[in-house]
């Protein structure tokens, strides 16, 4: 561990360092001048079931000078009550909407999501990055009841960043203190279980940076209550460190060695009592009435990462161990090395709506991009308005894997999601060859909105299943037509209601 006022810096080998804020600003720019620096915001909260709050401005820094590039938002025991359930299935939950909203207009997109039960991950990007997450996947393991309800267990995101693999696993596990062993099993599980379809990473130990966060629900254990309040009250926090069940944990189990987490100073985030920053005063209702049995604080919730270990060069081991995967690896890891640096970690007590406080870690990534160029150039061509038929050209840039599925959507600036478009040609349907370099796609003017509005165009990769090309921005305009005859636009087509169409998600 150490002191919170430093940040916490760690490379590609493993080494940990000590680096003021000056210091480690300064090591960024060092060494290879194309590396860039990413910010990346992640949050971890349990929601124990209530509404969202009417703002997380401060859950997600946005008064801040420096605005992350990415958002990864993981919270456990969302409501899933059977009616509301469904009605998130078909429509976005409220906290997702509540993210989104809040999001969108700062210029975030969210690129993915996945909920399993009350799991759910969201992770949301700056536009400009969109065109570089590729291979998005999303996947779940359930571990609650014996697997056969999702109330517990794990879900994920795993994606390309600008080339590198990066996984995102939200938890939550087991809870109670003397279920120690059974949440490193249920870790484990996951870990062994889940998998993507991908050359690179299939399995999660194999992304170049993982990171796992959630209710992990590990305890302070053999401390009593009044020196763990003391501890608090006078944040000395350092003391309960080594009572902590995950750090002892790591001290034995191979699998968490491999985690890295910051310094634990802030306060436990569990358990308090409702819209208050009072830790658990409640009595609690047995069998045979009411006892005093109180809730011990604890730092359930937690965000921690791990870098890919670096391979060894074919001279350190055996020549018959090495094989070509771990050689391609070896020369990746050198060429386009990877750092991580976390610049805080701390929990949030401005928000009381649950028994659990949300905690906040920001990082800085440093990479040196695999590619650069987006794999397609669009524009719209000529003037746009629902009174002509409108032109895409578009032009790839880079040899990738095109589908029939493959389409173009026309999203409003500041659209919320990749599912958020206002209309959407199929590019096979309706493509007509122009040149061998430029090809141009026809719109239907009927598809257009009559409204118009600032918008752009997004090229979505069935294969890849990612936006792999954005548009300038560019106006649509108001339809002439349909204000000389008086038409009403939720009645044809417009900002407010599309064409009813097949929905290319399904």
């Amino acid at each position: 561990m150490i002191n919170s006022e430093n940040k916490y810096y760690q490379n590609i080998s493993g080494v940990e360092m000590e680096e003021t804020e000056e210091q480690s600003d300064v090591s960024l720019k060092k060494g290879n001048s194309e590396r860039d620096s990413f910010r990346l915001h992640m949050v971890t909260w349990n929601v124990a079931t209530a509404d969202p709050p009417d703002d997380v401005t401060s859950l997600l820094h946005l008064n801040s000078q420096k605005s992350p590039d990415l958002y990864v938002i993981g919270l456990q025991e969302v409501y899933s009550g059977p009616l509301r359930f469904v009605s998130d299935i078909v429509f976005d939950d409220p906290w997702s909407h509540l993210f989104m909203s809040t999001l969108a207009p700062q210029k975030y997109v969210k690129v993915s999501s996945i909920r399993m039960q009350g799991l759910l991950l969201l992770f949301f990007s700056k536009l400009e990055h969109v065109p570089f997450i590729r291979d998005i996947q999303a996947t779940y393991t359930r571990t609650g009841i014996f697997g056969y309800w999702g109330n517990k267990g794990g879900v994920s995101v795993h994606l390309s960043f600008y080339g590198h693999m990066l996984c995102f696993l939200n938890c939550h596990l087991t809870a109670h203190m003397k279920y120690a062993t059974e949440r490193v099993d249920e870790f484990e599980y996951i870990m062994d279980t889940q998998t993507f379809e991908c050359e690179k990473a299939p399995r999660i130990v194999d992304h170049r940076l993982v990171f796992w966060f959630g209710d992990l629900n590990f305890r302070i254990q053999d401390h009593g209550m009044h020196f763990v309040r003391t501890c608090i009250n006078n944040q000395t926090y350092n003391l309960l460190w080594s009572k902590d069940q995950l750090i002892m944990m790591k001290k034995k189990e191979q699998i968490l060695q491999e985690f890295e987490e910051g310094p634990l100073d802030f306060q436990p985030t569990y358990k308090f009592d409702l819209n208050s920053d009072t830790y658990d005063s409640r009595l609690y209702r047995t069998w045979f009435g009411f006892n005093g049995k109180k809730r011990k604080p604890a730092w359930t919730d937690r965000i921690l990462w791990r870098l890919r270990p670096k391979s060894p060069t074919p001279d350190e081991q055996d020549e018959d161990t090495v094989d070509a995967k771990q050689v391609k690896q070896l020369e990746e890891d050198e060429e386009y090395p990877l750092k991580i640096r976390q610049d805080s970690y701390t929990s949030n007590m401005e928000y009381g709506i649950s028994d659990h406080k949300p905690v906040i870690g920001t990082f800085t990534l440093e990479l040196r991009k695999i590619f650069e160029t987006p794999l397609v150039r669009l524009q719209a061509q000529g003037d746009w308005s629902a009174d002509i038929d409108a032109m895409v050209h578009y032009t790839p840039l880079q040899p990738f894997p095109s589908s029939t599925w493959d389409w173009i959507g026309l999203y409003k600036v500041g659209f919320t999601s990749m599912t958020d478009y206002l209309t959407y040609t199929w590019v096979k349907d309706d493509e007509v060859a122009f040149n061998e370099e430029v090809i141009q796609v026809y719109v239907s003017k009927e598809e257009i909105p009559v409204r118009g509005g600032d918008c752009v165009l997004c090229y979505y990769s069935s294969v890849l299943r990612c936006i792999v090309g954005i548009s300038e921005p560019f106006k649509v305009h108001e339809s002439k037509v349909a204000i000389e005859e008086g038409l009403v636009p939720e009645r044809i087509n417009g900002l407010d209601g599309t064409v009813a169409r097949e929905d290319p998600w399904n």
